[in-house]
């Protein structure tokens, strides 16, 4: 799992309250650009990190996985491979 960091555990931290939320609001929480959340996401989103909710699916709003939960967990031991084997046992 290749993860840009800090920006993708930035964006997992956001999504960590357990609220659904945009890549507009994101961006303006992180002060960053919005196209580039907007590349992050789907990114996330392949890796079973975030997931699209509705009410309409292309409605642009993610919430937090359990797999992005224990990912924001280990964050400490990323790019180690306890990290890679904590991820791939979910």
């Amino acid at each position: 799992m290749k993860l840009v960091v800090p920006t993708d555990f930035e964006i997992l931290d956001v999504l960590s309250d357990e609220k659904r939320n945009n890549a507009v609001n994101i961006a303006v929480e992180l002060d960053k650009n919005r196209a580039y959340i907007n590349t992050r996401l789907p990114i996330l989103l392949d890796y079973g990190l975030v997931a699209r909710v509705g009410p309409a699916e292309n409605s642009g709003l993610y919430i937090i996985t359990d797999k992005g939960k224990e990912v924001l967990e280990h964050r400490d031991v990323y790019g180690e491979e306890k990290f890679e084997q904590l991820v791939s046992e979910l």
